[in-house]
């Protein structure tokens, strides 16, 4: 064996959750890796479950005990994979590998959560001295392990030596039926049909997905929850009823990696008390921020994103749990009603639909948002392909996302989700009981803030006249901001001078 056989193929930095998982998901497909951690015992730990999954034979995954040392057990020219906390740490390793003699051809590849502008800043902060490249990832621990969806940007030469790599450790899915094909077996990769890994484009770009992707999910999320809270509020559902209406919904058009967990968390039955687990989890939501920043950004470039933004509060409002026990004794709301077996089955089919049409919406402002940073950011982000990958592997996995990819292959200049063909169809089949559906929830005093806002938002996009020509007669009025008219061309300004409070003078500024 000569010296460079003896060689490891890929540097990993990291051994969290999510970096343990992704070195034994390398390892099983057949590269060799060199790991640090500053934690010895996530280094022993790792090497124990290897040798415990894969026996006693050559060692796929290869200790080390500083960065010099796992510098010098790579083959060249090196690729090294972060996996450390957002901001501060992910600066912090990149120093140190200077330090410890990185070379410009060699790349390093950042697969946490960061802000999409600090992987800009990276790549040139770190020009000459290695490549920067990043590497969002989605799908937890699990996806980690047997396949993640994949979403790399940054050098596109770097991108021609990471492609294998990432491509094959990526989720996959059936490109017929858009259906994930897993192998949770150890040493078992899955190899056969499309990765969930493609070239999402410049630095920070596929981090700026990754971000949408996870507005997307914060708004999915509470779509479920909200239609748990009206089924079991309004309709007297335990939790076990409603777990079996989410099965029968993950066996049509709501199927989804987030409604299957949903059931599952709702069958759990705690092991203390007996009660359902639901019934003793606190109700008070945290959040990483990566559903603060998606709507920050969607604000900054002036696209709608309300049901995103209004699952960003859902968890903000969870967090005063104290002050809503005690408006809970002080403030009212309407007298709960009696349902009947067959109102409540209305009920329900009612809020299937509900779901559905709501949630294409969030995917609608959440591709909106993206076209328009695209524009903004000189990107040409690939929408079809972006749907593709999150067919598998991601959080937000959905069969509902083959027609996403359909929509957007049939037309790449497709300017909404809601203008596609099939999407319209079906929200005007369904809108009546997504209408329905929330008046209920409304007269019983029920929360729907995201349902509520997907539904604002549809009927405002469809709108041809909004109310904003008062609006802008407002905004003249108090502080000369001008308007443009309906019988002039775009672009032209006016302005009326308003003589006394409710009385213009007929007069215009051109």
């Amino acid at each position: 064996m000569t010296s460079n056989e003896a060689l490891c193929d890929i540097g990993f930095i990291g051994l969290g959750v999510m970096g343990k998982n992704l070195v034994l998901n390398l390892a099983d497909n057949g590269y060799r890796i060199a790991c640090f951690d500053l934690d010895k015992d996530k280094i022993d730990a790792i090497i124990a479950q290897d040798r415990e999954e894969h026996g006693q034979g050559t060692p796929r995954v290869v200790p080390c005990r500083s960065y010099t040392e796992l510098l010098s057990k790579l083959k060249a020219p090196h690729l090294i994979i972060l996996s450390v906390p957002a901001g501060e740490p992910v600066d912090h390793v990149c120093h140190l590998l200077i330090d410890a003699g990185i070379n410009a051809d060699d790349i390093v590849v950042d697969t946490g959560n960061s802000l999409w502008t600090d992987s800009v800043e990276r790549e040139a902060n770190y020009k000459g001295k290695f490549i920067f490249f990043s590497t969002a990832v989605s799908g937890g621990e699990v996806g980690a392990r047997f396949g993640p969806s994949l979403m790399p940007s940054g050098d596109p030469y770097a991108w021609t030596r990471i492609e294998p790599v990432m491509q094959a450790i990526a989720a996959k899915v059936d490109p017929q039926t858009g259906l994930p094909i897993e192998s949770h077996v150890p040493g078992k990769p899955v190899t056969e049909g499309e990765p969930c890994a493609t070239y999402i484009g410049p630095v920070g770009s596929g981090h700026y997905v990754k971000m949408v992707h996870n507005g997307i999910e914060y708004a999915d999320m509470q779509l479920i929850c909200e239609a748990y809270q009206i089924m079991r509020d309004g309709l007297a559902m335990s939790p076990a009823d409603i777990a079996a209406t989410f099965r029968r919904w993950n066996d049509g058009k709501l199927n989804s990696y987030l409604m299957e967990i949903s059931a599952e968390v709702l069958e759990q039955t705690d092991a203390q008390t007996g009660k359902p687990l639901v019934d003793v989890i606190l109700d008070k939501a945290g959040q990483k921020g990566t559903g603060l920043w998606t709507a920050v950004s969607a604000l900054q470039v002036g696209s709608p994103a309300q049901t995103i933004a209004q699952a960003v509060f859902a968890r903000s409002i969870s967090s005063l749990k104290s002050e809503r026990v005690k408006a809970a004794t002080l403030l009212t709301g309407p007298a709960k009603q009696a349902v009947s077996d067959s109102e409540r089955e209305d009920a329900i089919n009612q809020l299937e639909d509900a779901l559905y049409c709501s949630k294409i919406c969030a995917y609608a402002q959440g591709f909106q948002l993206m076209a328009m940073a695209s524009k903004e950011q000189g990107w040409s982000l690939d929408f079809a392909e972006i749907a593709k990958i999150w067919r598998a592997g991601c959080i937000i996995r959905a069969v509902f996302l083959q027609s996403i990819t359909q929509a957007y292959e049939n037309d790449d200049k497709l300017e909404n989700l809601l203008l596609d063909p099939f999407f319209a169809r079906q929200i005007a089949q369904l809108q009546q009981h997504w209408r329905q559906a929330i008046a209920r929830a409304t007269m019983l005093g029920i929360p729907c803030a995201a349902m509520s806002s997907a539904l604002n938002y549809y009927d405002s996009y469809r709108a041809d006249v909004l109310p904003a020509s008062l609006l802008q007669g407002q905004r003249d009025y108090f502080g000369a901001h001008t308007y443009e008219r309906v019988d002039q061309p775009a672009g032209k300004k006016f302005h009326t001078e308003w003589s006394q409070p409710g009385r213009p003078e007929v007069k215009i500024k051109r």
